[in-house]
């Protein structure tokens, strides 16, 4: 799981970098998805649990690259996950 990981971290950057020399414009869009998708996250698990929806997706490095990457629909598909794994 480690290895997998670890090819997956390296992936990642060489992807990172490649946009960079092309264009900086993607990583400031990644940038703003993901901070909006976290803020999106803490927001909708407050609002969840004000109204007693025991539903929260928990904000980690694996949620904030989901929202970063898919934007709202990858929002959405994180709720959408965890909503099946507790039917």
């Amino acid at each position: 799981m480690g290895g997998a990981l670890a090819i997956l971290g390296v992936c990642l950057i060489v992807l990172m970098i490649g946009a960079l020399g092309r264009k900086v414009e993607w990583l400031v869009n990644f940038v703003l998805r993901a901070v909006m998708g976290t803020i999106g996250i803490y927001c909708l698990n407050y609002i969840l649990a004000s109204r007693q929806i025991s539903v929260a997706v928990g904000i980690n490095p694996l949620t904030v690259l989901t929202s970063g990457v898919l934007g709202f629909p990858g929002v959405a598909v994180l709720y959408g996950i965890h909503f099946f794994k507790i039917l």
